[in-house]
């Protein structure tokens, strides 16, 4: 009978030690959760005054680029990104569509939730266009832009001529409360990137490693200008381009070229841009070069390079990607005129 109730005994605090080793592991893990919470966001976010970039949250996007192809859009599309990174607040944004032909734009909005991700294919919203797209965060009452730089973006964007890249959205931080004021006419206002009221805007841009066309490489140089009235008007044409081209052993050779309206799409051949010698003979077989460029006039433009090599698949040297080009100055002369609608969303 002794030995049976010492065995019980001896039970019981087994059972005891086990209960306190597992509100033991309950408290480690709730305090493992914290720490993590706590943990979420290690380090100060970028600061605002951090400049244009699509490595930044911001309170203007800017892609460079969409299209769709109405007939074939599984092989010519753009997936759009837009995520809210504010953990409490929504946001909404004033979304503009601008036709690369006419430089005219379309509007519409979008509205996100706290943490709220958006994914749209332009085939859905803007079939058959090619262009580009300006997302403002504004007031959910008035229409007004404010500062909310909380929004990153990214697209995806697939062309019939096989170029395909993941590009980021260019960010640009308000560096106001309330970044713009109602023009005279009562119904539009001017989104200023003036590095007073938003973030300057890239003048001029450099492509980085650019490979000769004679490996077989195809690289697509895509430029948009950032200015001009989207109230009714159009978007500002990008107008003459300065630029230089240098092989891997430092020499330049300087060129000009028509960058026209609003867009300008083209592949680097040795006609374009024209440079003497030829392309081909500046970046040779085996070789790379480098470009900058600029526009005439002082206005913004962003860019875009995608290279594409039938070969990148079955050779060691040979890629297809793309990128955002590089900002090697700015300028604060850039400015959109929109209209102010109160969100619909």
């Amino acid at each position: 009978m002794r030995r049976i109730l010492a065995l019980s005994l001896s039970k019981e605090a087994v059972m005891q030690i086990s209960r306190k080793h597992t509100h033991i592991f309950w408290a480690l893990l709730v305090l493992s959760a914290c720490s993590f919470s706590a943990l979420a966001q290690p380090g100060p976010a970028l600061p605002a005054t951090y400049g244009m970039s699509n490595q930044k949250a911001g309170s203007v996007l800017f892609y460079s680029i969409y299209t769709s192809n109405i007939i074939w859009p599984q092989q010519e599309n753009t997936r759009i990104n837009i995520t809210n990174t504010h953990t409490t607040q929504m946001a909404y944004l004033h979304l503009f569509f601008v036709d690369s032909v006419t430089c005219q734009s379309a509007d519409s909005f979008v509205c996100l939730t706290a943490n709220q991700t958006f994914t749209f294919v332009t085939s859905d919203y803007d079939p058959g266009i090619t262009g580009y797209l300006l997302a403002v965060a504004v007031h959910k009452d008035t229409g007004l832009p404010i500062q909310f730089n909380y929004l990153i973006g990214d697209y995806y964007l697939k062309l019939m001529s096989g170029h395909n890249a993941n590009l980021g959205a260019e960010a640009f931080a308000a560096l106001k409360d309330n970044p713009t004021t109602i023009n005279a006419d009562g119904s539009t206002v001017d989104v200023k990137f003036d590095d007073v009221n938003y973030n300057a805007a890239p003048r001029m841009l450099a492509l980085n490693s650019l490979p000769s066309r004679l490996d077989g490489n195809d690289t697509l140089l895509i430029l948009t200008s950032m200015w001009g009235n989207l109230a009714g008007g159009e978007s500002g044409s990008i107008g003459g381009l300065l630029g230089l081209t240098y092989d891997d052993a430092e020499k330049g050779y300087s060129f000009t070229m028509a960058g026209g309206k609003c867009q300008f799409r083209s592949s680097i051949t040795d006609g374009s841009p024209r440079m003497v010698p030829r392309f081909s003979s500046i970046v040779k077989a085996g070789h790379v070069g480098w470009m900058k460029l600029w526009p005439t006039a002082n206005i913004p433009i962003v860019g875009v390079m995608i290279n594409l090599n039938q070969s990148a698949n079955t050779s060691v040297t040979s890629f297809s990607g793309g990128h955002n080009l590089h900002a090697l100055s700015t300028t604060t002369t850039g400015v959109f005129t929109i209209p102010i609608f109160i969100p619909s969303c």
